[in-house]
Formats: C-alpha cells, sequence, structure tokens
C-alpha cells in the first residue's frame, strides 16, 4: 500500500506547512492553510525524454534551436515578441466567457503545418467542433482533439502523437495520481504545470495553458504557476463590449509593452490593425464633452475618446463615476481645476466614459479629460479635428510624456489638424499644427479663442 502523508498548502501563495497555520508565514494571508494528502509511491507519471541531456557551449547552440514559430495571428506574434519560442510555457489568463477558449481554437486552426494537440478538461470535442464551424478558418489535417484530464494518460496520448505544439484547456481541470487532492487545488496546479514545464523543455514543444482567475483579477492557483511559466499573457475586455486585448503580463522572451486587439465576432476573433479609426465616433454634429486623446497602449498609438457630463447635483452629494478611467485620477483633476483655474465642481456631478469600453492607463490622456470637462461645463463643444497628449501636475502645468513623436506621427496620419502638447521639445509633423501650452489656461485660451 502506497504511504501517504498529510500536506497544509497556502491556497493564496502555494507555501507547504506540515501543520495547519491560522497566518501564512510567506504572504501573510489568514486562514488560506488547507489539508492535502499526497501519495509518495505512485508519482511515476512517464514524460518523453529530452533531445540532448548535454551541457553545451552558448556558442555552439544554434540559431535554429530557437527559431520562432508564426502563429498567423499578427496580434498574438506581437504581443509574443515576434512568435512562438519552441519549448516555452505560455499561460493566457482571462474573465469567464472573455474568449480564451476561442483566441486558441483559432490559432490552432490557422496554423496548418504544426501537429497541434488541444487537451480540453472542460468542453467536449463536439462543442469544440460546433465553435470551430463558426469560424471562417478552415481547421487543418494536423489539429487534434483530447478529452483529457489524467496527466500519465496525456503524456501517453503525447508519445504516441509526437505533437509540435501543446494546447491545456484549463490547467485547473489537470490533476496526477501523485496527489489524492481534487483538481483545480494548489498541489495539483503546481505539480501538473511542472510536468508540462519539463516536458516542453525536454522536447521543444510549446505548451499553451488556459488559466481561469479570481474575483479579484488574478490567476487562481498558486503563485509559482506565473513563475513556472515563460509568458503570462492576460486575455482582457468587458463582455458588454466587442473589443478584447491581449497584454503579456511576463515574458522572458520579448516585451511586455505590447497589446493586440481583438473584436470579438459571431465568426470568432477579428484582428484590429488599426484600432484608433474603430474606436472613435463619427458625430454628424460636434457636441459638448467630448475629446479625443491620443493615449499609448504598450508600444502603439490610439485614438481614445473621452466622454463628460457635468450637471448640477441634485442629491446634495455630488457624484463621481469614470469608466475606462480611474476615478481617484478624476477627482485630483477636478481639484487641479477648481485651485488652479477657478472652475467649482462642488455641487457638479460629473461623469466620465472612454467610448468603447477600452481602460487606458496612461497619464497623457489628462489634456484630453480637463478638455471635455471644460467643454462640458460650459457647453461648448472641441472640435473635431483636435486631439491632446499631455499629463497635467497638481501645480495645473502641463507636463510632457513619453513617445510624443510617435503620438503625433499617428494624430497626423488620422487626419487631425491640432495637437495639444506640453510645451517642450521640438516633435513635429506634416499636415498637423502642434500646439504647445504650458498651463491649462493658456489651453482653454487657444482652444476656444
Amino acid at each position: 500500500m502506497a504511504k501517504s502523508k498529510s500536506v497544509y498548502y497556502c491556497q493564496n501563495c502555494g507555501a507547504q506547512s506540515a501543520t495547519w497555520l491560522g497566518r501564512c508565514n510567506a504572504c501573510g494571508q489568514w486562514n488560506t492553510f488547507v489539508e492535502e494528502v499526497i501519495h509518495k509511491e505512485t508519482k511515476n507519471t512517464k514524460q518523453p525524454a529530452a533531445n540532448n541531456g548535454k551541457p553545451r557551449l552558448l556558442s555552439e547552440i544554434a540559431e535554429s534551436d530557437f527559431a520562432r514559430i508564426v502563429s498567423n495571428v499578427a496580434e498574438v506574434d506581437r504581443v509574443l515578441g515576434g512568435g512562438i519560442v519552441p519549448g516555452s510555457v505560455i499561460l493566457l489568463g482571462g474573465d469567464p466567457g472573455i474568449g480564451k477558449s476561442t483566441l486558441m481554437l483559432q490559432l490552432a486552426m490557422r496554423l496548418a503545418e504544426v501537429k497541434i494537440l488541444y487537451v480540453s478538461g472542460e468542453e467536449s470535442a463536439s462543442q469544440i467542433k460546433l465553435r470551430a464551424m463558426r469560424m471562417s478558418d478552415k481547421a487543418s489535417d494536423n489539429f487534434y482533439i483530447l478529452n483529457e484530464t489524467d496527466m500519465a494518460t496525456i503524456f501517453s496520448h503525447i508519445e504516441n502523437l509526437k505533437p509540435q505544439m501543446l494546447i491545456v484547456d484549463s490547467i485547473q481541470t489537470l490533476q496526477t495520481s501523485s496527489l489524492e487532492s481534487s483538481a483545480g487545488t494548489v498541489s495539483q496546479i503546481r505539480e501538473t504545470a511542472a510536468q508540462l514545464q519539463q516536458f516542453a523543455k525536454n522536447t521543444g514543444v510549446p505548451v499553451f495553458l488556459i488559466g481561469h482567475i479570481t474575483k479579484d483579477g488574478v490567476i487562481a492557483g498558486p503563485k509559482v504557476l506565473e513563475h513556472i511559466v515563460d509568458v503570462v499573457l492576460q486575455f482582457e475586455g468587458d463582455s458588454h463590449y466587442m473589443y478584447r486585448m491581449l497584454r503579456a503580463v511576463k515574458n522572458r522572451f520579448g516585451s511586455t509593452s505590447e497589446i493586440g486587439i481583438f473584436e470579438m465576432t459571431q465568426a470568432g476573433l477579428k484582428e484590429i490593425s488599426n484600432p484608433s479609426e474603430m474606436l472613435i465616433s463619427h458625430h454628424g454634429e460636434e457636441v459638448s464633452g467630448v475629446a479625443v486623446t491620443c493615449a499609448m497602449e504598450g508600444m502603439r498609438p490610439m485614438m481614445l475618446e473621452i466622454q463628460t457630463l457635468v450637471a448640477p447635483a441634485v442629491y446634495g452629494s455630488p457624484q463621481r463615476s469614470a469608466t475606462g478611467f480611474d476615478v481617484r485620477r478624476l477627482n485630483m483633476l477636478l481639484a487641479v481645476l477648481d485651485k488652479k483655474c477657478g472652475f467649482k465642481f462642488g455641487t457638479q456631478d460629473v461623469f466620465l466614459n472612454v467610448a468603447g469600453g477600452i481602460k487606458t492607463y496612461d497619464t497623457a490622456s489628462d489634456l484630453a479629460v480637463v478638455a471635455a470637462l471644460l467643454s462640458s461645463v460650459t457647453d461648448i463643444a472641441v472640435s473635431g479635428k483636435v486631439c491632446f497628449a499631455g499629463e497635467i501636475s497638481l501645480s495645473g502645468e502641463i507636463r510632457p510624456v513619453t513617445r510624443m513623436q510617435q503620438r503625433i506621427n499617428e494624430a497626423a496620419k488620422l487626419g487631425y489638424q491640432r495637437i495639444f502638447i506640453a510645451d517642450t521639445g521640438k516633435e513635429t509633423a506634416k499636415g498637423i499644427e502642434v500646439v504647445r501650452v504650458s498651463k491649462i489656461a493658456d489651453m482653454l485660451k487657444k482652444l476656444f479663442e
């Protein structure tokens, strides 16, 4: 009979303890330890052997050993840094129903020359086939689907099939017989992820792991899961809107500042190569309370429409609401306008929305937010051919932001006639007037003159 051992694991960070603890010494969280039983003698999961276990000189490693695989999904390649690195382990997380499985299925269907094994522990093969039929892409003859959650059985099929890429949906459904705990627990997630990482490094087969997230927005399971993998991708978006954003939280093979943008359609995810044209509303006539900013999302400039509404507070205590923008930063900008410019928002309700369901964290949006607020409170429309890019300081001054030349070029390419920026630098572009301002009062004077 196999020997069993009880171990307590922290559900938050994965720390291990021989006894139950009320407070985790590693992460400081309370009441997170749960008991799990481990069978020491049954840990015999067979994995494919390494291609070459001998040490090699760095100069002897050929470039062909790490040549990237182009996924034929340009937005995914952009985020990964040019393609999929052989032997890498990529973790994809996101809200339920955001499109993680759809993205992986679409990627697998487009890689016709690569033998892919799609391991699904959540959907049956017929359900995956139904989703595939909705997509316009034709499935390749190298695309295999396996409905299995046991690691020993999965590795047995892998050894027989010898796939060139592995997709697991999802890591929380896998389990190994060496642990008595149920699938989705900290020990199961850590053990199965470690086995898949070892398989990827030994064979050079890239592995995609789809992961669930908690109500706090972090990937479920121990934090060590994100340390094990090479790339952590976050798939974001509002389920009420059609746009989705793919961000790299961690990337050992490229930059974490790139993003990919998709549009969710009935036929799957559609890549958006020029998001600025999709996110800007085309009004029949100019309206007050609307201004356009040129924000940087990663390395990509995007024109975002800032919509505001300022109205007298009816119930005494004024409301402050922001969608797609930090409400604390909105309160700071309102305080600056009150103190430095004399605009009294203390008795006004203020509502702010970034069109298209996009969330922006770029401080260059400050200038457009201020312009939209002033436009709404004065009921004077800002021209649709004007955009803004600048950060507002607590003193009311306009500070420069990064990659200003790239922002100006994007605005000029989309047909904007004027762009308001900080009064520094010498950036310019053909076909657009660069208006440099140092204070909010200067911008107000030049904007509504």
